[in-house]
């Protein structure tokens, strides 16, 4: 990672996959083609889940070539650290016109990126567990229906694994006084 500064703990890589939205799976096919797909994934441990169907390009990419990396993206927000007034006197000197870049037209982030091997579930009672933390994750509310919906899709529905071999974790963002929080600072 370029910037070590930015650089953020396993601990905080793991959080921003469990608050993420998707994961961007990403893969090289036969034909040494780059192929990116954005996926509703849960984490149990060491170990991502997501679910697909049984066929399509994603499946046959991953026959062939299990070695992937998935891109989670946690908040992101445009820092709002200076006021127009303070920005009006920032532009009377030019030798502070470098903090605009950094510190006004910018975005605050973080970031996780995980590398692994992609592994068909198999196992009947791993698939639907597996199956169940998906739905924990982005259904909560309509867990009393799962039995019955993972009964009647399980079959026609592949679940895949990935042990997390290796995890990057990154941020940028700043405190009240629009200092930028180092790794160690967190508030």
């Amino acid at each position: 990672m370029r910037r070590k500064d930015r650089e953020m703990n396993r601990k905080f890589g793991l959080e921003v996959i469990d608050k993420s939205t998707y994961g961007v799976l990403s893969m090289v096919d036969n034909d040494n083609k780059s192929y990116s797909i954005p996926l509703s994934i849960a984490r149990d441990g060491n170990t991502l889940y997501f679910h697909s169907a049984m066929d399509g390009r994603k499946v046959e990419i991953l026959e062939k070539n299990p070695k992937v990396s998935v891109v989670f993206v946690g908040e992101t927000k445009i820092p709002e650290i200076y006021s127009n007034e303070e920005l009006n006197e920032i532009l009377k000197d030019e030798s502070k016109a470098g903090m605009l870049g950094s510190k006004v037209f910018t975005t605050q982030f973080e970031s996780a990126i995980v590398v692994g091997k992609v592994r068909l579930v198999e196992d009947e009672e791993e698939k639907v567990r597996g199956l169940r933390l998906i739905c924990e994750k982005y259904v909560p509310t309509k867990m009393a229906y799962f039995p019955i919906a993972a009964k009647a899709g399980l079959k026609g529905t592949n679940v895949y694994s990935i042990e997390i071999e290796e995890i990057t974790a990154k941020r940028k963002k700043y405190d009240a006084n629009g200092e930028e929080l180092k790794w160690a600072k967190t508030e």
